[in-house]
């Protein structure tokens, strides 16, 4: 005769689990991102997304890649960005083996929409330390609230 046992830590595990995918569906339906709406293909890069006034600031993780492996296409209602990550290569002589590795190589891909237009003329970036930033200005429209109407007779 077989017993089911059951590992407390998995048991726990796996109802933390339900309880945070119970919570997460809450909080999304509090505060929806679908203003900020965003397609993610291939692997997904960390980004940071800061409104104001006058402009949109994207910071987006990119560390270890180079300004060369990354395309920046900008529209006047979404950013796709995407970027690419080879793997290191060391010489053929050097045989070695990995004991554990936790860098993610291929390719990045993200694209944001934006609820407001962007001017696309004066949106620049700026790559340091690993961190692209985007400087997205809002597209700058003359608001005529009220026209006086001219009477023709």
């Amino acid at each position: 005769m077989k017993y089911l046992i059951k590992k407390p830590d998995t048991f726990l595990n796996v109802l933390n689990n339900d309880i945070n995918a119970i919570l997460q569906k809450s909080f999304d339906n509090l505060f929806p991102e679908y203003i900020f709406h965003q397609e993610i293909n291939g692997m997904a890069m960390p980004v940071d997304v800061k409104e104001y006034e006058d402009s949109y600031c994207v910071k987006i993780e990119l560390p270890g890649i180079s300004k060369e492996n990354i395309d920046v296409d900008i529209n006047k209602s979404y950013v796709k960005i995407e970027a690419k990550k080879d793997v290191e290569q060391e010489s053929e002589d050097r045989k070695h083996k990995y004991h554990k590795t936790e860098f993610r190589y291929g390719n990045y891909s993200r694209t944001l929409y934006f609820p407001y237009e962007i001017d696309v003329e004066k949106s620049n970036a700026d790559l340091k330390k690993g961190i692209l930033t985007l400087t997205l200005p809002k597209l700058q429209r003359e608001n005529k609230e009220t026209k006086r109407l001219e009477i023709k007779e």
